[in-house]
């Protein structure tokens, strides 16, 4: 069977191509504007099945599975995307630093006869920082393409996580222990005839 990942996101890629599994990289743009009132934890998911419904129809072949995946940080109930510049990703880092929060990634499944999703959470324990540590990391790594303003493989992951509880890869952007049990789960009640 063939894998998509649709995904712009090079950790994505890179965990799922580690994962040793045949895949193939598509882009979706999404409008990721989400309604009021949706609960911070299910944002994720939300945001995974839009992508995923947002894939056309005729790019899915009977023996293909497609993997949409967002993630999101959650501070209380604040939901924290990418950052737009240096001071919203000060601004983000300030609001982790010393607190501890929730990642969630949403992931969608999808076939030509069958969509599934997911949502894993991790919480994860930040020390305080203070703002010349914040400054050095956000103007060397440039985080701006991160949930959060920050990377747990990065530097600020070495230095400023004291500990996690749950999967270290859901930060990353793919809890890929789930994901493969869910791949399990989801091509065996797959219909015969579509294999």
């Amino acid at each position: 069977m063939r894998l998509l990942l649709a995904s712009k996101s090079p950790r994505r890629r890179q965990l799922l191509g580690d994962l040793g599994y045949p895949v193939e990289f598509i882009s979706l743009d999404v409008d990721e504007h989400v309604p009021v009132g949706t609960p911070a934890a299910a944002t994720a998911e939300l945001l995974a099945c839009r992508k995923a419904e947002a894939c056309p129809s005729g790019l899915l072949q009977n023996d293909d599975i497609l993997i949409a995946a967002d993630t999101v940080v959650v501070q209380g109930q604040k939901v924290l995307g990418k950052p737009v510049d240096r001071e919203e990703a000060m601004a983000m880092l300030r609001m982790l630093s010393g607190h501890s929060h929730s990642v969630y990634t949403g992931v969608c499944l999808r076939t030509t006869v069958r969509t599934v999703s997911f949502t894993e959470k991790t919480d994860v324990h930040f020390r305080t920082l203070d703002d010349g540590e914040l400054a050095y990391y956000v103007d060397k790594f440039r985080p701006f393409d991160k949930a959060g303003a920050y990377g747990i493989q990065e530097w600020i992951g070495m230095v400023g996580i004291s500990r996690i509880e749950g999967c270290f890869y859901n930060v990353m952007g793919l809890p890929v222990q789930r994901l493969c049990r869910e791949l399990e789960t989801f091509i065996e009640a797959l219909p015969s005839c579509y294999m």
